[in-house]
């Protein structure tokens, strides 16, 4: 699949559709991409907060879905038995309806029945939507791997009329999962590292990575206040298109570095269970940063802005409130074996990671205990 160092390569979604009502686009636009029997996978919650509206929609083209039954879990298993329910259907087409596991557990049955692929996020938690990545874990939500389509979704499809009414707290994911992308990608490309089509990543994901960061910074307070009364805002807007759309380009094409690396160590303590992956990833950008030995001022306005657009500064606010150096050894070490932990401008080393993580925790705790730095 290496397209090799030599060449830069860039992949994009089908189509990315974005704004008020756009679900009720859904069944002209599986037509176009010539869906006759489509198959919707959702979990129950989804299912019953939006209704009638996808088999509305998908009316609206005199077409209906079959249903899938998502049950909470990206597993290989859960993608085999949906796949053999999709094959029973002879679904031509599947919609994504859900989160980032459910999207994931959608791309995998597109992948198995070489299907057409509609992704409809209901939250901005990550920015899974637009690639093709898909992360697998066990059933004990310990991350196991990660799987390709041959291509990226066919359509996107975001109805921030849907998105704002899921809780603020997958939003505010969403903006940790995405603020990251610019120091990644940066890194990446000075490291020489490989994106997620196995080529040298071009400038233009460094540029898109550089304004996704430029658009949470300029409109992410404002569009947490806006989910926060489910308004949909130019503010909202703006920061959706940053988290769904650049951040996903961003990562796929600038590649990942540190930050995205710690998640093989996090994700495997049990007091993060809980920890959604947008907030673990925030805690690893002061890692990050703290690795690259930024000036004490620029980890300071790094973490003013984690804190004021809520997102959490040290391990406790993950979760992790009793923190051994045995503990955070164990995290290195899992963190360095990561496929991506070589995409670092300096040697990474389980040592030096161990000391990050103390440092970024004790950082993030000092902005705590000074009064005029809280959000």
């Amino acid at each position: 699949m290496s397209a090799g160092a030599a060449l830069r390569v860039i992949g994009f979604p089908g189509r990315y559709v974005q704004g008020p009502g756009a679900l009720r686009s859904l069944g002209a636009l599986v037509r176009e991409l010539g869906g006759e029997r489509p198959v919707v996978v959702s979990d129950d919650v989804v299912d019953a907060a939006l209704g009638t509206r996808v088999p509305e929609a998908l009316a609206a083209a005199s077409l209906a879905a079959t249903r899938l039954r998502f049950a909470g879990e990206c597993t290989r298993a859960a993608i085999d038995e949906l796949s053999g329910q999709a094959r029973d259907a002879r679904a031509d087409l599947v919609i994504a309806l859900g989160g980032g596991k459910t999207i994931d557990t959608a791309k995998g049955i597109a992948r198995a029945l070489g299907a057409r692929l509609v992704i409809a996020p209901t939250v901005a938690s990550n920015d899974s939507p637009t690639s093709r990545l898909i992360v697998v874990y066990d059933d004990t939500h310990r991350l196991v791997g990660v799987d390709y389509l041959a291509r990226n979704p066919d359509l996107v499809l975001v109805d921030t009329e849907v998105i704002v009414r899921a809780p603020v707290r997958f939003f505010r994911a969403g903006i940790g999962d995405a603020i990251s992308k610019r120091y990644e990608a940066a890194q990446c490309a000075g490291a020489g590292g490989l994106n997620f089509f196995g080529g040298t990543p071009p400038d233009t994901a460094g540029i898109l990575a550089d304004r996704c960061h430029a658009a949470i910074v300029a409109h992410g307070e404002a569009a947490l206040e806006a989910v926060g009364r489910q308004a949909c805002t130019p503010a909202v807007e703006s920061v959706v298109e940053a988290t769904v759309l650049l951040s996903g380009l961003g990562f796929e094409s600038g590649g990942l570095s540190l930050s995205h690396a710690l998640l093989r160590g996090l994700s495997a303590v049990p007091a993060l269970a809980g920890a959604l992956h947008g907030e673990q990833v925030a805690f690893g950008t002061i890692v990050q940063l703290v690795l690259e030995g930024r000036p004490a001022a620029e980890l300071e306005a790094h973490l003013g802005l984690l804190a004021r657009l809520g997102l959490p500064t040290t391990l406790a606010a993950l979760g992790w409130a009793r923190v051994s150096g045995e503990q955070i050894a164990q995290v290195s070490a899992l963190t360095m074996a990561a496929p991506y932990i070589g995409h670092f401008q300096s040697v990474l080393t389980a040592d030096t990671i161990a000391r990050a993580i103390a440092q970024a925790d004790a950082a993030g705790s000092a902005l705590i205990r000074t009064p005029q730095a809280a959000p």
